[in-house]
Parts: structure tokens; sequence; C-alpha cells
């Protein structure tokens, strides 16, 4: 038993251990005045809270844009100008490329806004305004309900505030869960959906350094894209037209040539996706032990074969090279994560965490009945999960839906199985007809980036892989043909399922589309790759996902409750909730960092490493002709510093996925880079953020802008921006509370800001 003095000095050591770094947080924008504003001002920042987000005047929030669902942009023109990431805007620039015009290996600088491309399917999504919701959300939902039935009642109150929010608008509400549906919190939007390519540097550049150093540093990528934004008439969103014109900005960000020192208050804005702070040590081991390396051993091979095939034919290359980058970046994130998470000793970690909870928790007796079968069930539960679900189901998406084919079938099965479980005379013509016209439409972008000899390869190597590492219950017995009928030859047995498929080239599948319902049913009953597709899936549904979900929603309900306990035990920490695609703002420093021992890595790199690390013979690490004579005539105009051309650096932001392309802030608010990748060292952050080794990596705007102007010669994009040079931020104060008041001239070229120090 503890006696009182023991307990008070426990709970001063407990609370010392679960406070954050000051670095770690992805914050709410609209609670950053009453959790985040003095620690800001203390770090450096010259702004306000009110400076970042406001809704009742214009703010940095409205320069922020969620990019196509998975990225963040800036607005960095007053007339919709958007910078983003290469990688962001990958998918548009290979979609207008060919090998007649290879944008990726060239770039694409469009020198009139007649030349600006349009991408259909693109958005940019402002925030209007957010909103706290959770008593409209909650306020009818009783106490215990099980999780299902909760979550039902959610999303009917989670409709219903949405309805009465946009009613009468051209506005969207996007409602989401935080601290695992503790809160809710509500972000009303703006979509546009006429978005244009406007400039992209070639992969020599945008991509230098490849998959090589890909979540590495020290990095030389100049990872950027342009983009605009169009809107109608009355500058509000409106379809691709012709006719429409630049978007006109609440906001842009002026960008500053002043550059960056060890040390500067660095703030990056943007969309994080999915991050897990607060999971307890099974979900951690669960993670480390059987997720993350099932899903490198899948992607291992998948990339292995994907690089030969690009290799030996640039149609190929250019069909699969967005593909390809999006599987490879995942992969090496994990790889960084595991190897991390290991070096953080996070399992220990966490399971000191939930010893000293459990201490709390048993020195009184309502704390017992509210928390008492928390890390218990947790136990039970990943232990379940341990048996086969998670691997089980991490297969099927990555190994079974890793094959284009049977991905693409999923499809065509959903139509066969709802005309299967319909009367046929009495069935919705149109209904079928609609659907009908969705695939034939959809086609045409499937095929054009699909390679039939490339994705048999897949098939017969993932499925091969599949059946040899799962538990035989989770295998169809559909597959017990290959060693029946091709003696174990899935070569074989690939070149019969793609041979008979009708769904292998958009000519197959228009002719199947004509076909009346009837015969269309027969077509698909009888495709190869369709039954494949239902067999797995019918092993997914009824033997993977009920059990995987059922438990998952325990986790749920036990992370919920786990997490509320927490915040009970440390009421003076500032908790910040997990990422969730929705805005939010992280705050450091510049700062270097030790990787391993003996090592320390400097906080900037220069195009001089480009020039180091150039080889001709290795793909990754081609340099342009042109780039290599500006720099040898050191020909950099305003952006260089001292005969030399920053490239990028590194800060302390806690940023994910998500973040790609985010704007990096100065204590000013004006941009001094766009944030692109994470250190490989700090990938874990998603999990645990260590102060000590997390960076997150940045293009220096500074060559941005060197690179549209002295090597594309799109000076007259750089001619629409706000450049700024206000020197080097003031350093943050240590022992005074600083208030600033900042006002922007119109001239927008010149900042003044005035200092009270109490």
């Amino acid at each position: 038993m503890f006696n009182r003095k023991q307990f008070c000095l426990w709970v001063l050591l407990a609370l010392g251990s679960f406070t954050a770094s000051a670095d770690e947080g992805m914050w709410l924008p609209m609670l950053l005045k009453q959790l985040n504003e003095a620690d800001m001002q203390k770090r450096g920042m010259r702004l306000t809270a009110e400076d970042i987000y406001s809704i009742n005047k214009s703010s940095l929030k409205d320069a922020i844009v969620q990019f196509g669902g998975g990225c963040t942009g800036e607005i960095i023109s007053n007339q919709g100008l958007l910078l983003t990431n290469h990688h962001c805007g990958y998918g548009q620039i290979q979609s207008h490329s060919s090998v007649e015009n290879d944008y990726l290996t060239n770039g694409f600088w469009a020198m009139t806004r007649a030349e600006e491309k349009p991408n259909p399917g693109l958005t940019a999504t402002f925030i209007v305004r957010m909103e706290d919701v959770t008593k409209q959300i909650l306020g009818d939902v009783p106490a215990n309900l099980p999780e299902a039935e909760r979550e039902k009642q959610v999303q009917a109150n989670i409709k219903k505030v949405q309805a009465a929010t946009t009613a009468g608008t051209h506005y969207d509400a996007i409602i989401r869960p935080f601290f695992y549906g503790k809160e809710y919190y509500m972000y009303v939007t703006e979509t546009f959906k006429d978005i244009r390519m406007v400039g992209a540097p070639p992969e020599s550049i945008g991509k230098f350094g490849g998959d090589t150093d890909n979540w590495m540093w020290p990095r030389h990528t100049g990872d950027f894209s342009l983009f605009r934004i169009y809107a109608g008439p009355d500058n509000k969103p409106a379809e691709y037209s012709p006719n429409n014109k630049p978007y006109t900005p609440k906001h842009h960000l002026p960008i500053s040539l002043s550059g960056i020192n060890p040390g500067d208050f660095t703030m990056v804005f943007g969309f994080p996706g999915r991050t897990t702070e607060y999971l307890p040590s099974q979900a951690v081991r669960e993670i480390m032990e059987i997720s993350d390396p099932a899903k490198v051993k899948i992607r291992t091979m998948k990339l292995g074969l994907l690089d030969q095939d690009m290799k030996a034919d640039p149609k190929v290359r250019i069909q699969y090279a967005a593909k390809y980058a999006s599987v490879s970046n995942a992969h090496k994130k994990w790889i960084g994560e595991m190897r991390g998470l290991k070096k953080l000793d996070a399992i220990t970690k966490k399971q000191e965490q939930e010893r000293k909870f459990a201490v709390w928790v048993a020195q009184e007796t309502g704390r017992k009945t509210e928390y008492g079968q928390v890390l218990p069930q947790f136990e039970q539960n990943y232990a379940q999960l341990a048996k086969g679900p998670t691997l089980a189901r991490d297969y099927y998406m990555e190994a079974v839906l890793g094959v284009e084919l049977l991905n693409y079938a999923q499809a065509f099965a959903t139509l066969s199985n709802n005309i299967q479980k319909a009367d046929p005379a009495a069935m919705d013509a149109a209904a079928f007809q609609k659907e009908v016209d969705r695939l034939t439409k959809a086609a045409t972008g499937f095929f054009k980036n699909y390679n039939l000899a490339t994705d048999k390869k897949l098939f017969a190597n993932l499925l091969q892989l599949y059946v040899k590492d799962l538990d035989a219950k989770y295998v169809p017995t559909i597959l017990q043909t290959v060693t029946k009928d091709y003696k174990g030859n899935w070569d074989a047995y690939a070149n019969f399922v793609y041979g008979a498929s009708n769904l292998t080239s958009q000519e197959k599948v228009q002719d199947l589309l004509k076909l009346p319902m009837g015969k269309l049913q027969a077509k698909l009953l009888a495709d190869p790759a369709v039954n494949l597709i239902n067999a797995f899936s019918s092993i997914y549904r009824t033997s993977v996902l009920p059990t995987y979900t059922a438990l998952n929603d325990q986790n749920t309900l036990l992370n919920r409750t786990y997490l509320q306990g927490l915040r009970e035990m440390q009421k003076d920490r500032k908790f910040y909730p997990d990422a969730n695609s929705t805005l939010r703002v992280s705050f450091g420093q510049v700062d270097t960092y030790k990787p391993a021992d003996g090592v320390t890595y400097d906080y900037y790199t220069t195009l001089e490493g480009i020039m180091e690390k150039e080889d001709p013979t290795i793909p990754d690490y081609k340099v342009p002709a042109k780039l290599k004579e500006l720099y040898l005539k050191k020909d950099y105009g305003p952006y260089g510093v001292n005969g030399k051309m920053p490239v990028a650096f590194i800060a302390s932001n806690h940023t994910t996925g998500g973040n790609s392309g985010s704007p990096v802030i100065n204590s000013r608010g004006e941009l001094i880079g766009t944030n692109f990748d994470r250190n490989w060292e700090g990938t874990m952050s998603d999990i645990m953020y260590d102060p000590d080794r997390v960076r997150n990596i940045s293009l220096d705007a500074r060559y941005f802008l060197f690179i549209v102007d002295k090597f594309a010669g799109a000076g007259h994009l750089v001619k629409e921006m706000t450049l700024v040079n206000n020197g080097p931020q003031q350093p943050a104060p240590s022992d005074v509370t600083v208030k600033t008041e900042t006002k922007v001239k119109k001239d927008k070229k010149k900042t003044k800001i005035k200092e009270k120090v109490n």
C-alpha cells in the first residue's frame, strides 16, 4: 500500500513520464488560442491564434487546401496558384504523359493560361470553419450502447447535423470522431473542381534520389508541382469550363527569401492522414511483429516484379510510375517504422505506461469499476487477432487486391451478384444500364495504365505467396485446381485465367457490356477472374471480417475508455487527437539530429550535394544538363546564399502522410518551405513521437523559386507571387512573454511587426 507521501511522489513522476515533448502534437486550429498560442509565441511565433485560424477575417487557413483528398496544398498568389509536392501531383503528371510527350521525364511548364491542363476528378478543398458538435452527435446516444448500435445512431445524427448545416449553401460538412469517438468536430468545406496543372520539374529534379533516398536525410529532392484553382464568374466552385477564371483567394502566402537558421520557429499547416499515438502495447506489438512484416514481404515481391517490367519497356514505365511510387512509399515507411519502434523500445515504454495506469486505477473503487477491465480485455482481444484474422486481412488487401485483375473484377462480381439476387424480369433496367455505362466509362481509365503481362506475373507470384503463408482455412477451394490440374505451376494457371477472362482488355470489356442482361450474367458466371475474386471475398467476409471487425469494435471502445482514463489521470496535460485527415497545426523548430552513435546530420542541404550524388548510370541520380550549367555558373539569382543554392531542410514538426505538400511557415506567417517527407529514423512518429529523432523534411522555398525561374524559365509565375525579405527570424524569447500585433500592408511586400514585452 502507498502512504500519502509516497503516492504524491508517484503521481509527480508518472505525470512527468506522460508529458509530451514541446514539438509533439497535431493541434486543432480552432483551439489554438486556449491550448497553444502561448507556447507557440514562447517558441518565437510573432502571430496570434486569430492570424492562423479565424472565421471573422482572412487568416492563414484560407490559403490551405486539401489537395486531391490525400495531400495538402497552399495558395501562393492572388490568382489561385497552388503549390504542392511533385509526388502529390504525380498521378496528374503521369496521366498527361505519353511516350511522345513524356512530362514525367522532361517536366512541364505552362507558359500561358491556355496551356494549363485540366484534371478531371481532381479537387481542392478549403475549410470555411470548424465547430464542436459533440453534444449534437452524442446527446441522445445512451451510455453503454453496443458499439455497432452506437455507431448507427451516431451516423444518423451526423447526417442530420450535416443536412442542417449545408442546406441552401454550396458547402459540404465533414464530421469526424476525435479521441476514439469521445468528441466530434465538424469541418464546413468549400470544394473546387476545376484544377489545372501549371508546372512540374522533370523527375530528375522532382524525384531526385528516387526510392533510394525516400524517407532519408540528407535529401536533395525538388519535390514540388504547381496547379491553379479555377472558379466560376462568381468566384465560387464550378465544373470545368474554358470560361472559368483563376480563383481569387481570401489569403495567399507570401514567400520568404530570408531563409532559415537553427532554432527558427516552424509551423506546418495541413491535413495529416492517420496516427495512433494512444495505442496499448499489444497493438504496437501486432504492428511490429505481424502486420508490418507481412505487408513489407508482399510489397517487396511486388516492387521487384514491377521494377523488372518498367526497366524493360518505356510504355510500362509510364503506365506504372505512379503505382510503383505508391507501393514503394508505404513499403519503405513500414520498414523504417519497425526499426524506429524497436530502437525506441516502444513496447516496453507502452507497458510501463500501462503499469502506472493500473496503479492509478487501483487507488479508487470507482476507477476499478470504470477502467479495471480495459487492460486485461486488450490482452485478450489482441491475442485473438494474432491467431489469424490480422494476417489474413493484410494478405487479402495486399496480395489478393494487389493483383489488378482481381481488384478490377470486384465491380463485375458485384454486378453479377446483384443480377443473381433479383428477378431479371422485374429488375430495374435503368439501374442496370446505369451501372453498365459506369463500367464502360471506367474501362478507359483502367486500361490506359494496365499491362496484362505485368499483372499476370503479379497474379502468379502473389497468390502463390498467399497460399504458402496463410492457414488453409483462408485459402479458396477453387485454388486446389492449381495442384490438381496444373501440377503446382502457377504461371500455367495464370495463363488460363488471363486467357479465359473477359476482363483483360478494354475491347473485351466493352463487348461484354454491350450484351443484354441475361447473356452478360452468363458470361460473368463463367469468368474465372470473377469466380476467383468471389471465392476470396466469400472467405474474407465469412472467416476474416466478422472476427476482425468485432474485435476492433471492442478495441475502439476500450481505446476510448483508456484514453478517457489517461486524460482524467493527467488533468494538466494537453492532449491532441490522433490525425484523421482533418486540418491541423504542428509547430517545432529547425534542428539537427543524431541518427546513430557518432553521427550528426546538419539541418540543410544544397545543390552541391546534388552534384556530389550525381551518377548518370543510376536513374535516381541523373542531373539535368541545364541544372549543371546553372551550378557551374553559380547562376542562382536572388535565391542563392553566399554562392550556394539551398535545397532542403529539416525541423522537429510532428507530421505524417497527408502532410505532403503542407506549407512550412515561419514566425511571421511567411512560406519558407513545403513539407514532403520524414526521416527514416522518425517514421514511428505515427505511433510514438521521439523528439531526438523525429524530423520532417521540407523543400526550401528558395530552391522551388530557383527551379521555376532560372531552370524552367517560367519567371511569369514568380512574378504573380508575393516575395518578401524581412531578414532572419528573431530568436525565441526564453524568460519573457511576447505579445504581437501584425499588420500586413496592401503592398504585401513588407510586414511590420510591433512587439510589446511585458
